[in-house]
């Protein structure tokens, strides 16, 4: 391929953070080269999306964002690749506009595709069968946002019975401990602050590490190697499954050099009828178990929850007791997830549906309950001294950061303060009650 110096490139991302990092990667892959990144809207050559599949609103939005590329340039060369493009090739390639369709192997050599889809009668659709993805390959985000986003694994065994993403990105596979030290201490040294390692399943970190479906380290040997590295100020894990967050991983986070008190664990459900249903691998007890341990250890640890409301055989008397489930626990928010049948899943063919409607209602019923539970949380907060790590980011006026336990907190904009972690003390709360304010740590000091 010749060179390219005068080419533009806009990227455009759908889904999770993995999703992010990899755009993030497949951008640098192209700049590298010589294109010069734009935004989403404006007159580029060449536009990627990277697509998701959780939802039922995959299509939907791929339409949308494949239209806006066509109003940004009607000649630009649209390439749409991710899960949903490995899922349902055929489907994406028909949409008016799309140009070249790349599944979960061919996305990283997009470079080689885009010359190819240059030629008059090249082929549209490249997606292998997901049983030939087998290698690892590697990603992290950087300059995109203050903190960076690491991946460390993809892919997953498991196989719960709403989920498409063991079909869109193939078995549990890794990066070697060794890449990703090595990628961890890359980004430090570019000036980033905080790294937040991302996968599928992470908790399930050494399998396929060196191309076998073994073992070769733990995602407890990983942390443990990232903790002593020097030059990292913060790691945060991104999620982790229940049954794969293990006593010894709780207690290296409370003691952690670099490791923040911060823990997503999906949920799913509070009853354990419906956590059956979609095969998960713990049931409410085990979870329980998990999040005590933490807040035994770590007072002040924010912990996530992601839960799904409306799967089938879910009775309101059921979703009544994840309710009532989750207002008991000592968890920080919710990502509520309303269900939506996926083809060639299992509970897709399942009885007993719940009614769109009816999913609606409890979804909005379990986000007000995570308003409450995030302002509990940021409450127990106020009078603390924490760090912040500030964004870039100019909002009305305002720069906001997360604390170490992930409170999002603001003040008067300052140009310096950007990827600065300064320690401040929670003053109160914002008049929305989302967001809290504070004052210097250092003024504070001085009053007292």
């Amino acid at each position: 391929m010749a060179m390219c110096t005068t080419k533009t490139a806009a990227f455009h991302t759908l889904g999770c953070k993995l999703n992010f990092t990899e755009t993030s990667t497949i951008a640098r892959q192209l700049t590298e080269y010589g294109y010069r990144k734009v935004e989403f809207d404006k007159k580029a050559s060449v536009y990627i999306l990277n697509t998701c599949s959780v939802t039922e609103n995959a299509d939907r939005e791929c339409k949308i964002h494949v239209k806006r590329a066509r109003k940004a340039n009607p000649e630009g060369l649209i390439v749409v690749l991710g899960c949903y493009a490995q899922l349902k090739p055929k489907d994406v390639a028909s949409i008016e506009g799309v140009d070249l369709v790349l599944g979960a192997k061919e996305k990283f050599n997009v470079l080689s595709y885009l010359e190819e889809a240059s030629k008059s009668e090249a082929d549209v659709v490249h997606a292998c069968e997901i049983e030939d993805t087998e290698t690892f390959m590697e990603s992290y985000s950087f300059g995109d946002r203050t903190r960076a986003f690491l991946k460390v694994q993809d892919g997953c065994d498991y196989r719960c019975t709403y989920c498409t993403i063991p079909m869109a990105r193939g078995f549990s596979r890794s990066d070697t401990i060794e890449n990703v030290l090595s990628n961890a201490k890359l980004i430090s040294k570019k000036g980033i602050k905080e790294i937040v390692l991302t996968g599928v399943n992470i908790g399930d970190y050494g399998k396929g590490e060196l191309g076998n479906k073994k073992h070769e380290h733990t995602f407890l040997d990983l942390i443990y190697a990232l903790d002593s590295v020097e030059g990292i100020e913060r790691v945060r894990i991104s999620s982790i499954e229940p049954n794969l967050l293990n006593d010894q991983v709780i207690d290296l986070v409370a003691k952690s050099r670099h490791f923040v008190p911060h823990f997503h664990i999906p949920l799913q459900s509070g009853s354990d009828f419906i956590l059956k249903k979609m095969k998960r691998r713990y049931l409410s007890a085990l979870y329980t178990d998990r999040v005590t341990q933490i807040k035994e250890k770590m007072p002040h640890c924010a912990i996530g929850v992601d839960v799904i409301v409306g799967f089938p055989g879910e009775t309101e008397e059921i979703f009544l007791e994840t309710y009532h489930y989750l207002s008991h626990l000592p968890v920080s928010y919710l990502h509520v997830f309303t269900y939506s049948e996926r083809d060639n899943t299992e509970a897709a063919k399942m009885t007993d549906v719940v009614p769109p409607q009816e999913r609606k209602k409890r979804n909005k019923m379990l986000r007000i309950l995570s308003e409450k539970k995030k302002r509990v949380f940021y409450e127990q907060q106020l009078g603390r001294t924490l760090s912040v790590l500030w964004e870039e980011e100019n909002k009305n006026g305002m720069i906001y950061g997360f604390t170490e336990n992930y409170v999002r907190v603001k003040k008067i904009y300052d140009p310096n303060s950007v990827n600065i972690i300064e320690k401040v003390r929670l003053d109160s709360l914002d008049s929305d009650g989302n967001v809290l304010v504070y004052k210097p740590f250092e003024a504070f000091l001085a009053q007292v």
